[in-house]
């Protein structure tokens, strides 16, 4: 399970949706076309990728343009449960028949940015206050109602929350990428919301075809 560390928040940008719903009590510690744009892309870290906070990670992107990106990580759980997030921040959650593992399904750390702070990925559908349409398949709202909604058994058919988010200013994920830092890849919405936690890095990768064994042996040749 992932307990994040405090590092620098991202800076406002404009277009960027709203920052997400506070979460009380927790002990987590903190548009337009580009020539390169991965909103509603997968990136993979590479081996080489050092840091110990996207080492082994997929990020889904949820917006890329000249000013930065900004994305979430689906692939760490934190210790966070829905039922005690939930709980933290005020809301019942109603579990439906069938819908049982709900309440113990893990709350995901989304990345070192605002880790005080909810974003929710989700299937689109209903219009929420803070809300932006990534894909057909993916949104990302960052406002309390969704959850609201789902505490109330007419959320989402398909969601992720997570703690916190990714964030890159103008250039800088563009450099990474360049670095080979990150491989990206076109989405699946099926790997965010269906493919089990820790299959999720594989799945990413046999998007472009890549065994992950081949992949970390290739590394230790580099």
């Amino acid at each position: 399970m992932v307990k994040p560390r405090k590092t620098r928040s991202a800076s406002a940008r404009q277009g960027a949706p709203s920052a997400g719903f506070d979460i009380p009590g927790t002990s987590y510690a903190q548009g337009d076309a580009s020539p390169l744009n991965f909103a509603d892309h997968f990136l993979i870290a590479m081996p080489s990728m050092l840091d110990p906070v996207f080492g082994g990670s997929v990020v889904y992107l949820c917006e890329h343009n000249a000013e930065g990106a900004l994305g979430v990580i689906i692939n760490k759980p934190t210790d966070m449960t829905m039922d005690t997030l939930f709980e933290r921040i005020d809301l019942s959650l109603e579990i439906s028949p069938g819908g049982e593992a709900l309440d113990k399904q893990p709350v995901m750390f989304g990345g070192p940015v605002q880790v005080e702070r909810g974003f929710v990925l989700h299937a689109p559908g209903s219009q929420y206050s803070s809300m932006i349409k990534v894909s057909d398949e993916v949104a990302l709202t960052t406002s309390k109602d969704v959850l609201e909604a789902v505490g109330g058994g007419n959320g989402p058919s398909q969601f992720l929350v997570t703690l916190g988010c990714a964030g890159w200013g103008a250039g800088q994920l563009e450099d990474e990428i360049a670095r080979n830092g990150w491989l990206t890849v076109a989405a699946q919405s099926g790997i965010i919301f269906e493919t089990p936690v820790e299959a999720r890095f594989a799945a990413a990768l046999k998007l472009l075809g890549i065994d992950p064994m081949v992949l970390s042996g290739e590394a230790g040749h580099a």
